[in-house]
């Protein structure tokens, strides 16, 4: 079958590198698709709004399958543009993907439907936002309600960090219309963690559990970013666990939001803190996680494409989806300047000569000429997989060190608190 994959991310050339593994595809298309999709796809120069012309490609080239891998698209409306011309597409309406482009919208859904999560409040007011922050105390969570490619959100230790974000994004104008409405949490403890699932409508196929690290340097210092890297399997995280996420959130909203006339299908990505209290949702996302995608799915037994497949024509629940039982790391490795203004244009040297088990996802690479360049913040994802989590880390570490870029910098801690954990 031919597959088109939408971005141009790590995550979507981690998915190409997986769906590149499947004996059923015979041509894979990137729109518009970067350096590292370059190597196994055709990359279509075509921008992921431009759904029209988009749509016109995969009829014209007969795609069997299409997987959307950014946020925008989603919520732009991609998915209901092809369904209403009856091309097969891989992910959620934009109604159903909402419940990551407004944080308010989903705070409604888990309040309906009695998921656990942190008390909040949502302003359009500045003033009121104001009063309520000083009112209710620091630490405080604030957040930029609509889409701020994972910057939007602050979390504040003093009064004057709470009123200084605010002010950056509903006076300022930091993250533009994102920033109109902000949501305001009262601060969670505990230890982070992803769960993504694959779900279609009722059915809730969970994956392995995966830990992202979103400060910019060691030990959780600096701004947050993207993602700086992550790990799965999370070892100190039970199967009990995962059974107890799946039972109280991910079902729960899967099922509710059926009810709802807004079935969701597709990767629903559920952000937890494991708190004192249980598990609690930090947010959901309607997609792939990015870089979470980079050490989940060299982890994924079942094929890809039978799983997208299973969920378009809505056979989800027959399918078994199996895991390989080692473990993966991925360090991201970020252009200097980062997540602030950056250069673009140098040349990456050390990609060719990885060892076995090791796979290099571009994230903000071209081809040029003279060889692979940086153009983007975050570069590279360098992903390991190991027999265990120390073999993985060790492996992607040594990776790392092997290629370079003017000014690389990542962070040298990636996994190692589970590691100390054990």
């Amino acid at each position: 079958m031919n597959v088109l994959v939408i971005g141009s991310g790590g995550r979507e050339h981690a998915i190409v590198w997986k769906l590149a593994q499947s004996s059923k595809v015979k041509k894979i298309f990137c729109a518009p698709g970067n350096g590292g999709t370059a190597l196994l796809a055709k990359n279509v120069p075509i921008p992921v709004h431009d759904f029209a012309a988009l749509a016109q490609f995969a009829k014209d080239e007969g795609i069997d399958l299409t997987i959307v891998g950014p946020e925008d698209p989603l919520l732009g409306g991609i998915v209901d543009f092809f369904l209403e011309r009856s091309l097969p597409i891989y992910g959620p309406t934009a109604q159903a993907a909402k419940i990551e482009g407004s944080k308010s919208f989903a705070k409604y859904l888990m309040k309906r439907y009695n998921i656990p999560t942190a008390k909040y409040e949502s302003f359009i007011d500045y003033e009121s936002a104001l009063a309520y922050v000083r009112e209710q105390g620091v630490p405080i969570v604030v957040k930029a309600d609509g889409l701020a490619a994972g910057k939007g959100v602050v979390v504040a230790e003093t009064l004057e960090e709470a009123e200084r974000a605010l002010y950056s994004i509903m006076e300022e104008n930091a993250f533009g219309q994102a920033g109109a409405r902000v949501v305001i949490e009262e601060c969670m403890r505990g230890e982070e963690l992803s769960l993504l699932s694959f779900v279609d409508g009722e059915t809730v196929k969970p994956m392995i559990t995966s830990q992202d690290h979103k400060r910019v340097f060691d030990n959780d210092q600096g701004p947050n970013t993207g993602g700086m890297g992550t790990y799965a399997p999370v070892p100190h995280m039970s199967a009990k666990l995962v059974d107890e996420i799946v039972a109280k959130i991910v079902q729960p909203m899967a099922s509710g939001m059926v009810r709802d006339g807004i079935p969701f299908r597709g990767v629903l990505y559920t952000g937890l803190m494991i708190t004192s209290e249980g598990p609690k949702v930090v947010e959901f996302n309607a997609r792939f996680g990015d870089p979470e995608t980079q050490v989940i799915l060299p982890l994924l037994k079942t094929d890809l494409v039978d799983i997208c497949t299973a969920t378009v024509n809505g056979e989800l629940a027959s399918l078994d989806v199996e895991w390989k039982q080692e473990s993966a790391v991925c360090v991201v490795m970020a252009a200097p300047g980062y997540p602030g203004e950056y250069p673009k244009g140098s040349l990456i040297t050390g990609l060719e000569q990885q060892a076995e088990g090791v796979a290099v996802f571009h994230a903000g690479t071209k081809q040029t000429p003279e060889g692979t360049v940086t153009s983007g913040g975050r570069v590279l994802g360098v992903t390991s997989i190991g027999k265990d989590l120390e073999e993985a880390r060790a492996s992607a570490y040594e990776a790392v060190r092997s290629i370079s870029f003017e000014g690389a910098h990542y962070r040298t801690d990636i996994a190692a608190k589970a590691l100390g954990n054990r």
